[in-house]
C-alpha cells in the first residue's frame, strides 16, 4: 500500500519559488534579456508564478513559453511522432537569457531534451535551469543552477509536486511503495 508524506507545504512551495525568484534577478543582474521557459506540465505553472514575482520586483513582464519535450525524449516508447510545434508562443529565445523551469529534477533525461527542443527554437546567449526539488539519482551531468529544495529519495519512491492551478493544492509529497 502506497504511503504520502508531504515534505513541502504550500507556504514553503511559496518561500522556495520566491528564494529562486531573487535567484534569478542576481544571477542575471536584473530581468533584461530573460525568457521563462516552464516545462509541461507542472514546470509552467511554476515558471508564470515565477514570472509574476519577477513582474512585482523589477516593474517588468517577462515572457513564459511553454514547452513540451515529449518528442524529444530518449526514453520513452510512446512518442507522439508528430506533436504540438515546440514553441508556439512565438518568442524569441535568440541571444537571451533563457531559464528552463520543471518540478523536479531526477534522471535529467526530461532536461536534455528540453535542451534539444530550445535548440530547434533559436539560440540563446545562456540557458540556466530552474527546480522546485532536486532529487539526486542523476543519468546525465546535468544541475540546477537555482533549486528550491533538495529531497534526498530511494529509487523506488516517488516525488510528487502539486500545484494549486490543476490539483487544488500546493505541496511536495513523497510517495513509498512500502
Amino acid at each position: 500500500m502506497a504511503k504520502e508524506k508531504v515534505v513541502v507545504d504550500g507556504m514553503a512551495m511559496q518561500r522556495a519559488l520566491t528564494r529562486i525568484t531573487y535567484e534569478i534577478i542576481e544571477k542575471n543582474k536584473g530581468i533584461n534579456d530573460l525568457v521563462l521557459v516552464g516545462i509541461k506540465t507542472r514546470g509552467v505553472y511554476l515558471a508564470k508564478r515565477i514570472a509574476k514575482r519577477l513582474e512585482k520586483l523589477e516593474n517588468a513582464e517577462v515572457p513564459v513559453v511553454e514547452l513540451d519535450v515529449t518528442k524529444y525524449r530518449d526514453d520513452l516508447k510512446n512518442k507522439k511522432p508528430n506533436s504540438e510545434p515546440v514553441n508556439d508562443s512565438k518568442v524569441d529565445v535568440n541571444n537571451k537569457n533563457v531559464i528552463l523551469v520543471d518540478d523536479v529534477l531526477y534522471t535529467g533525461r526530461t532536461v536534455r531534451a528540453a535542451l534539444g527542443a530550445i535548440n530547434e527554437m533559436g539560440r540563446p546567449k545562456r540557458i540556466g535551469l530552474a527546480v522546485l526539488v532536486d532529487r539526486g539519482h542523476r543519468e546525465l551531468p546535468i544541475r540546477a543552477d537555482f533549486v528550491g529544495k533538495n529531497i534526498p529519495s530511494s529509487k523506488d519512491e516517488k516525488v510528487n509536486v502539486l500545484v494549486s492551478e490543476i490539483d487544488d493544492r500546493d505541496s511536495v509529497e513523497i510517495v513509498s511503495n512500502k
